[in-house]
């Protein structure tokens, strides 16, 4: 079979440091943390205090009020980025063929504060069970996917990928898989993420998974730093319009890049904890740079998983030595959670977003609040501490792992006709 070439068209993400990828791009280049004090409920509590809330985030602007409580937050933040993406994109979905347009969108939760609000009302009440109507559609994770959908009358593949923090990842590498197999023309996909309720916050808190740094919020996301004390949760969304290449150069589309590769792999070692040796990363990205066709030199950026948790922070770089060899030190390495937090299943899509406007305009934003090597880190490696560097980036790989062993790479690269 001869592969179709897939390009994307059309960017949108609502995230901790902007609310369009416009902003979004230029904060992360900028060095700006999206971390502060939690607003949604009361801390006082909780070992940690703090994560990357989305902010002055205005669903009106999308939903009509009445519609929008209908929408769990995940997927309102998930339904506007779609938007973003489709408008950006310049897709007419009313000229476009419909039933060839698709939408593979991910959550690695779901509906976490509405299940929440249903089984508080359920638990203080009189044992009357009074449920919204909407608590299941609020709350599965698969729902942003049919709403986006719903919206623009898309009917071609439609449904949700659930990896952990690798489900937006793998969202994009199933849209590219069927544009290039021919199984449709376009694709809207990326992923969404509202985990910072007393649940999220508190499961993370007793995995010891998050950072405890109440004192200091905009510094505690410090990929490769040795006093990293884990990851800062964050929420928010990303969307990509994956095109086939001739529809569209047909239709006169702006292209930010070209998906060049994807690779997937498990760990097969722990429930949390990552293979000791980067395994599955090493996998991962192997699968991603031969699928591409495209060798480890060709490989000038990598924006990694880098979530700033004990473990997790040793072993990719590992991989990546494994893989790349001497090439790896000429690579800008870096991890844009140092700023955004941890978008769980979103996470996937805004680090997608991030690395291929690393191909497009040829800058790496930053891995911001180091300030102490780690020994067990290669710290050869260029991680691109501090400052955005300008520098030629012809191809980037984007990572994002999740429990359960489940990793993600996907390649961008410049497009030439």
């Amino acid at each position: 079979m001869q592969l179709k070439r897939v390009v994307v068209t059309g960017i949108g993400a609502i995230t901790p440091i902007g609310n369009t990828a416009t902003e979004f791009w230029d904060s992360l280049l900028l060095g700006k943390s999206g971390a502060g004090p939690i607003t949604y409920f009361d801390t006082s509590k909780f070992k940690t205090q703090f994560a990357c809330e989305v902010k002055n985030f205005d669903v009106g602007q999308y939903l009509d009020r009445k519609e929008a409580r209908k929408f769990d937050r995940y997927a309102q933040y998930g339904f506007a980025s779609a938007i973003q993406a489709v408008e950006d994109s310049g897709i007419d979905s009313e000229e476009i063929d419909k039933d060839r347009v698709g939408v593979i969108w991910s959550s690695g939760i779901g509906g976490l504060q509405s299940f929440h609000d249903e089984v508080k009302n359920f638990v203080t009440g009189d044992g009357t069970p009074r449920y919204n109507p909407f608590f299941i559609p609020k709350m599965i994770a698969d729902i942003a996917a049919g709403h986006i959908s719903i919206k623009y009358g898309f009917r071609g593949p439609n449904f949700a990928t659930v990896s952990a923090c690798a489900s937006s990842a793998n969202a994009l590498a199933d849209a590219f898989n069927y544009i290039r197999m021919g199984k449709a023309i376009a694709f809207v996909s990326g992923g969404s993420e509202a985990a910072i309720t007393t649940e999220g916050v508190g499961g993370f808190n007793a995995l010891h998974a998050i950072s405890t740094r109440n004192d200091d919020p905009q510094t505690a996301s410090r990929p490769f730093d040795k006093d990293r004390d884990g990851f800062v949760i964050g929420e928010g969304a990303g969307a990509l319009v994956f095109e086939e290449l001739e529809h569209a150069l047909a239709r006169g589309a702006k292209i930010y890049a070209e998906v060049a590769g994807s690779g997937l792999s498990g760990d097969a070692y722990h429930m949390t904890a990552p293979h000791p040796e980067g395994y599955g990363a090493y996998l991962c990205m192997k699968a991603a740079l031969e699928d591409g066709d495209l060798n480890p030199e060709d490989i000038d950026h990598i924006n990694t998983h880098g979530t700033s948790t004990p473990i997790g922070d040793v072993v990719e770089p590992k991989a990546i030595v494994k893989l790349f060899g001497e090439h790896a030190y000429n690579i800008n390495i870096n991890s844009t959670k140092s700023m955004t937090g941890h978008l769980l299943g979103g996470a996937g899509a805004i680090e997608a977003i991030a690395t291929l406007l690393a191909v497009k305009n040829d800058i790496v934003p930053p891995t911001i609040n180091h300030q102490t090597d780690d020994p067990e880190i290669d710290n050869r490696l260029n991680f691109t501490y501090g400052k955005a560097v300008k520098r030629e980036v012809k191809a980037a790989l984007s990572n994002t792992f999740g429990f359960g062993g489940h990793n993600a790479s996907i390649i961008f690269k410049k497009f030439n006709r």
